[in-house]
């Protein structure tokens, strides 16, 4: 087991002009975190190619730095990430690199004023494009250098503004979110498995010993373009963030997962004891966790008429996803549509849902090396809507009834 902690992301410092005294709090700001971050080579794995960011957006600081671990929250956000490589060799590590450097400068490049507030509509356009950007670059690295052909990355990034967490998803590694007792997967992986569970035709406990179930539907840098995935949490006071690759949710069962985030006030200790139980368990994939606990006067106390925690897509100004639910009215009147401070020399990229025939486009055949393996025939899968046709439900169905079906003929036979 690697015993020792292994930081993958550069450490920022904060700049001197602005105040790390962890008693002050930004801008009347009053969401407080509490955070930690671990990634584990694994027991299997040779070399790591998981990555992680934690990120101060007003202080423009990355890092475990003790100033990042236990903060108030600016009033231009912070973002967390986690991104899964794959490619083989050390081309899964270049590409989850990549991911989230560009994630980190993307966010916080034109944001202005650290102290002017940043609007939800803003950051989460902002977090949209900065994954589709980083997509794009490490698509064209792949294609520019042999030795990084089919290189990929999933990511799972959270960026907090005041009280709401917003979600960009391509992939399978995962977001939990902690509530009292209740831990909610709170983001829907991008598999097959998942798709296949959703439409009723595996079970989870199938799912575990299921053959293809590492199959994904997309990852960043396999196609020039990527349909992120953007949901939200209205986040409650006592909310434990849980972001991690799926060499811990792979290995460890739910409910174990959520003892152990129960298990303790700090969230270092519940990173070591996350990605240990992880390599108890086998440790076939590298393991990477974030915890990241909420507190402050702006958050409101859990109470008894909230909505249950639950995957809620957003919507983004007058840019729609499909099956979004948006903010509560009053939350959203002070909302503008433009990105504040955005690169005016950046390409404008659509955050709509694509055409039908953009949508039909494979993302390309690529393996990891025993790992993750895009999809790789010319059926089409609605992307990242997490809706299987039936068509190809019924087909997976009775291609595998008439194979057992010949089997069982030949066996009698003899």
């Amino acid at each position: 087991m690697n015993e020792g902690l292994l930081v993958t992301q550069p450490q920022t410092p904060a700049p001197g002009s602005v105040s790390t005294d962890q008693g002050e709090s930004s801008s009347g700001a009053d969401v407080r975190v509490k955070l930690f971050a671990r990634t584990d080579v694994g027991q299997v794995r040779e070399h790591n190619e998981d990555n992680f960011l934690v990120g101060d957006l007003t202080r423009r600081s990355r890092g475990l730095l003790e100033a990042n671990r236990a903060t108030a929250i600016g009033p231009q956000g912070a973002v967390f990430a986690v991104c899964d490589g794959m490619g083989g060799a050390a081309a899964g590590e270049i590409a989850s690199q990549l991911a989230v450097d560009i994630i980190y400068e993307r966010l916080v490049d034109g944001l202005g004023d650290s102290q002017r507030p940043i609007k939800r509509d803003d950051l989460a356009r902002r977090l949209v494009r900065s994954v589709e950007t980083a997509g794009l670059r490490i698509f064209h690295e792949a294609k520019a250098d042999r030795s990084r052909r089919g290189m990929g990355t999933t990511v799972t990034a959270a960026a907090l503004v005041d009280d709401v967490l917003f979600f960009a998803q391509v992939g399978d590694s995962r977001g939990y979110i902690l509530r009292g007792d209740t831990l909610v997967q709170v983001t829907r992986d991008q598999s097959l498995v998942n798709q296949l569970i959703e439409a009723g035709q595996l079970t989870e406990e199938e799912a575990e010993t299921f053959e293809h179930n590492n199959i994904i539907l997309q990852a960043l840098g396999t196609s020039d373009t990527v349909q992120v995935d953007l949901t939200y949490v209205e986040l409650r006071k006592g909310d434990i963030l849980l972001l991690c690759s799926d060499g811990l949710s792979g290995m460890v069962r739910f409910d174990e997962i959520r003892e152990l985030l129960k298990s303790s006030v700090e969230p270092l200790d519940i990173c070591k004891g996350l990605t240990e139980r992880a390599n108890m368990a086998g440790g076939h994939d590298n393991i990477t966790v974030i915890v990241v606990q909420f507190d402050g006067d702006t958050l409101k106390a859990l109470g008894e008429t909230d909505e249950p925690l639950k995957y809620r897509k957003y919507t983004l100004g007058d840019e729609s996803f499909s099956d979004t639910v948006p903010l509560a009215a009053g939350d959203r009147a002070a909302h503008g549509a433009g990105v504040s401070g955005e690169d005016p020399n950046a390409p404008a990229r659509s955050l709509r849902p694509p055409s039908a025939a953009a949508a039909s486009r494979p993302p390309g055949p690529w393996h990891e090396q025993g790992g993750h393996r895009a999809h790789e025939h010319d059926d089409r899968i609605d992307i990242p809507g997490t809706h299987v046709p039936i068509w190809m439900v019924i087909g997976i169905v009775f291609g595998v009834v008439v194979l057992l079906a010949g089997t069982a003929f030949l066996l009698l036979r003899g």
